[in-house]
């Protein structure tokens, strides 16, 4: 008896825990996610700011670039936004503050972003500072052996 209730529980869920998942792909794209703006000077100003805008789910590729539906939402946001007399950078700041720096090919330095400029310079230096103490010591071992 347990068993059948158990069996029949775990089919239920095994029928009904997919259904979510379907249901993302039953709404329609928005309007301007996959069609272009009339004017060919702001569909244009359109192209370039998605160009350096990230996909939020796919995070390899811009929002130009990928067929996902967070990025046709996108899309369709910086379509809209531009139609409506919105200025990339604007556009650009509404979604950075939307979604995060990380949405961004293009961070400013920032609290949150200073480390992605600072970290590479003091590795060079690191490296450098390295290379130079070894190369250094070489020339003065060499220079006492001779």
């Amino acid at each position: 008896m347990i068993r059948a209730v158990f069996a029949a529980a775990l089919v239920l869920l095994a029928v009904l825990l997919p259904r979510p998942l379907g249901a993302q792909d039953t709404m329609p794209p928005a309007p301007y996610a996959y069609n272009q703006l009339g004017d060919p000077r702001l569909e244009a100003e359109a192209t370039a700011l998605m160009h350096t805008l990230r996909c939020l789910k796919c995070q390899s590729q811009s929002i130009a670039d990928s067929d996902a539906p967070m990025a046709g939402d996108m899309r369709h946001q910086v379509r809209s936004r531009i139609l409506a007399g919105e200025s990339p950078d604007q556009i650009r700041s509404w979604l950075i503050a939307r979604y995060g720096d990380y949405v961004s090919y293009e961070p400013a330095v920032s609290s949150t972003t200073w480390p992605l400029f600072a970290v590479p310079v003091l590795v060079i230096l690191l490296v450098a500072g390295v290379l130079l103490r070894r190369l250094g010591k070489r020339r003065s071992d060499a220079g006492e052996a001779a």
